[in-house]
């Protein structure tokens, strides 16, 4: 019990730095003047992972055009990003080669036209996956997610996930 409640305070330690990062670190322009309610950051982000952890590529280009700008950028590092189109072709591509694949946000915090997610990506690949040969091995890691909006679309996006652990699980 001390050990859950110690690790539910390390997650509220870390989204308060992370929150408190977004609002005094950000350039001007990007502190823009809408402000995202909690109703419309659900609406944006449960069609986006809808299609992250799709089990058929057939919906996955609609479910990411609903809800970002033709213009949306997917950034794994600060300067790796990709444009919709390419995500688009990726996530197509992921889908159809590990369809078990699933996405949970389990927290959502919303700070002006920024919205952070807390999610956990788990799944047992059916094939190679990172490298590593499948032998019926799972994983299950966890991800942050901050997606910039304007004007009730998501055009930027920084996602972090921890596949360096999912290696290690589908190595044991």
């Amino acid at each position: 019990m001390i050990e859950a409640h110690s690790a539910q305070r390390k997650n509220a330690l870390f989204f308060g730095f992370i929150l408190l990062l977004i609002s005094t670190s950000l350039p001007n322009e990007a502190m823009a003047q809408e402000t995202v309610t909690t109703q419309q950051a659900e609406a944006l982000i449960t069609p986006l992972y809808a299609a992250l952890a799709a089990s058929s590529p057939d919906n996955v280009a609609t479910l990411l055009t609903s809800v970002t700008s033709p213009q949306w950028e997917s950034c794994g590092g600060n300067e790796t990003c990709l444009p919709r189109d390419a995500v688009i072709a990726s996530v197509t591509k992921r889908v159809s080669a590990f369809p078990e694949l699933k996405f949970a946000p389990r927290e959502v915090l919303v700070s002006g036209n920024r919205i952070v997610v807390r999610g956990e990506n788990w799944g047992t690949p059916s094939g190679a996956f990172l490298g590593i040969s499948s032998r019926g091995k799972s994983f299950r890691i966890m991800t942050i997610d901050i997606h910039s909006v304007e004007n009730g679309k998501i055009v930027k996006s920084y996602h972090v996930e921890d596949w360096l652990r999912a290696t290690r699980q589908l190595s044991e």
